[in-house]
């Protein structure tokens, strides 16, 4: 049965899962979770997918390196419902968020290269002109973490905010607010706490560039890395969008 069905265009799970390299408990998950459409049935309840399914498969697989897990499967949910326009509103969010990562790097760099001249002040370092201190909520918001998470980096000696005397709330100055954006694009480039911290050190006693070098060229390769993704899975989704007509 396995030959007629390849040979007519018809696959089984376990012939779309060998050319994927997948579990054929993998596929069936795809399509239970809606990156798939639906498979058709035999008279006895097997799965038969077509062409169409191994489209929708080459397109969720492309996507998964450039947009993750949870976006790819929302935007192949979306498109099989027949949601296009939620799919690619999806997708431009995702695009958004890697040009936010862009400019934050760039902001970092900056603010590096204002360290090591010795010329930036403390209030334009990341970008950020501000005449007063933040509080960790709003610091929070600005970064896209939980404030549990800047107390964690306190504890870890990368953030010093200073506590008002009066209410004993953190207060985070310009500079407080530069390490806190360094540490979060440093971690975002899958550095851990414990590496992050002479770095911070450095940047506090104006070091240089040279100790984030490294780091810093890392994490440009991650971002073209996720850019290229990004256009494979863009060409693959169109593929699949052009099979579905």
């Amino acid at each position: 049965m396995g030959h007629n069905l390849q040979t007519s265009g018809k696959l089984r799970p376990v012939d779309l899962a060998r050319r994927h390299g997948l579990s054929t408990q993998a596929v069936r998950n795809y399509e239970e979770a809606g990156i798939l459409p639906a498979a058709d049935r035999t008279a006895h309840g097997y799965r038969v997918y077509a062409p169409l399914h191994e489209r929708a498969l080459n397109a969720f697989l492309a996507l998964v390196p450039g947009h993750g897990h949870a976006t790819a499967t929302a935007v192949m949910q979306a498109v099989n419902r027949d949601a296009v326009d939620e799919a690619l509103h999806l997708i431009d969010e995702s695009h958004t968020r890697l040009l936010h990562d862009r400019r934050t790097l760039r902001a970092v760099e900056d603010a590096l290269r204002g360290l090591a001249s010795d010329t930036a002040s403390t209030d334009s370092a990341i970008g950020h002109h501000r005449s007063g201190p933040m509080f960790i909520g709003p610091l929070a918001e600005e970064l896209g973490v939980r404030p549990a998470t800047l107390r964690k980096w306190e504890d870890a000696g990368l953030v010093r905010p200073r506590r008002d005397p009066v209410t004993g709330y953190r207060m985070y100055d310009p500079a407080d607010v530069r390490d806190a954006h360094l540490v979060r694009q440093l971690r975002r480039g899958g550095h851990p706490l414990e590496r992050i911290a002479p770095l911070i050190t450095q940047v506090r006693t104006a070091g240089g560039l040279e100790p984030l070098e490294g780091a810093l060229r890392d994490w440009h390769g991650r971002l073209s890395g996720r850019g290229r993704a990004m256009l494979r899975g863009a060409a693959a989704l169109d593929a699949y969008l052009r099979e579905r007509g």
